[in-house]
């Protein structure tokens, strides 16, 4: 085992649960291999089996470690470390992701998902205003953040590599598939697998509807559509620093729609057994779509990993899955009350989002975080600096 692959196993003991951050295995998919006639051999990396559920545990550990070596410090790691956190949260995403930080402590503000990402009412403006209303707070922001690409290029990368060095047969990653959010994990991982292998072609998969792909031609919409997606944890309406143009790391794009990328989950549900997520549903299905786009890139014994960003556990409210189990796209029939009830979640679930034209509720909410977080660091004994004169609160 070479240096760059050593010492990237999950202890058996955790000192807490950082320490169940990453370290996430290989899953064969032989069977949707098999369904969809693939010659090579398809692995997932199954990130939703890390400590907090997905891919972004990685960059949320390391930019709080080392933000605290200058005396700064984001859910589960604030906890952790004991930072109040607040998130700022596009409408679209799910529920289930406000309930688990929250969970964690964490204070949520809703955000318009139409909202450009240069406007002050989107994620990035609301979260910027908060900065500026709360002395010695702190944005660790993943778009910039070198952090985050380094997350992957010194982890997930060389996890895959171990891997996939552990099998017989060629032991190399001759493709990696990956989404694109922030754009970290696919410019990390990648960096780290060219390193192992020169002639890694790596894809990225972007939805319809964001600008992240290459060729520029590529993200031109098609008449009728109007450019909003669903999937949530990938694609952009700009692009992020932490996302590598620089030629020969990202290879070909592939874009895929919504109505695909969660016809996957489910048949990745069915067949593998996998609870997958709506951004992983999108790279199996994009990768699926790059190996049958040409007879050469589906080659015998080449090894293929896409990279499985989230589970299901954030999802399971969604009308993109709740609603096919009202009906009969899981091939079940449901008693009515169990209908009754999935419709049930699915209504009181609309009533958290925020309106999208109300400045005025978007303003009372960033009044509301402040006055909650400064109210909850006098009930806790922490003043308006932290340590080494830095305050300790830290925005998404």
């Amino acid at each position: 085992m070479t240096p760059a692959t050593s010492n990237i196993t999950r202890p058996l003991v955790l000192d807490n649960a950082l320490d169940g951050v990453g370290h996430t295995p290989l899953c064969r998919l032989d069977r949707l291999a098999k369904i969809h006639g693939i010659k090579s051999n398809l692995f997932g990396k199954v990130e939703f089996m890390s400590a907090g559920g997905s891919v972004k545990d990685r960059i949320a550990k390391r930019m709080v470690q080392q933000a605290e070596k200058e005396g700064i410090g984001l859910a589960m790691a604030c906890a952790v470390h004991g930072y109040p956190l607040i998130i700022t949260l596009p409408e679209k995403m799910s529920m289930e992701k406000e309930l688990t930080m929250r969970a964690l402590g964490a204070e949520i503000i809703r955000t318009p998902t139409a909202a450009a990402s240069h406007s002050p009412l989107s994620n990035l403006g609301v979260a910027k205003r908060l900065k500026d209303a709360i002395p010695n707070a702190v944005i660790l922001d993943q778009y910039s953040n070198p952090n985050n690409p380094l997350a992957h290029e010194l982890g997930t990368g060389p996890e895959i590599i171990a891997a996939i060095e552990s099998l017989p047969g060629n032991q190399r990653v001759d493709v990696f598939v990956a989404g694109a959010g922030t754009g970290g994990t696919i410019s990390g991982t990648a960096r780290a697998l060219k390193k192992h292998n020169k002639d890694c072609t790596v894809v990225g998969v972007d939805p319809r509807g964001s600008v992240l792909a290459l060729p520029e031609s590529l993200n031109v919409l098609k008449e009728g559509e109007d450019g909003m997606y669903q999937i949530e944890g990938i694609g952009y309406d700009f692009v992020p620093k932490v996302l590598s143009r620089e030629p020969g790391l990202v290879d070909q794009w592939v874009k895929i729609n919504d109505e695909d990328s969660f016809q996957m989950v489910r048949s990745v549900m069915r067949q593998e057994a996998l609870l997958i997520g709506g951004s992983t549903g999108a790279c199996i299905a994009g990768a699926l779509q790059w190996l049958k786009a040409s007879p050469e890139r589906d080659v015998p014994g080449q090894n293929v990993v896409i990279m499985m960003p989230d589970g299901l556990r954030n999802y399971m409210t969604k009308p993109w899955f709740a609603d096919g189990l009202t009906g009969r796209e899981l091939g079940v029939d449901l008693p009515a009350e169990v209908t009754a009830r999935i419709n049930k979640v699915l209504a009181d679930n609309h009533k958290y989002s925020l309106s999208a034209s109300e400045d005025a509720s978007i303003n009372a909410k960033v009044e509301g975080a402040v006055a909650a977080l400064a109210e909850t660091m006098k009930e806790i004994g922490v003043g308006t600096r932290g340590v080494n004169g830095v305050g300790k609160a830290a925005f998404a």
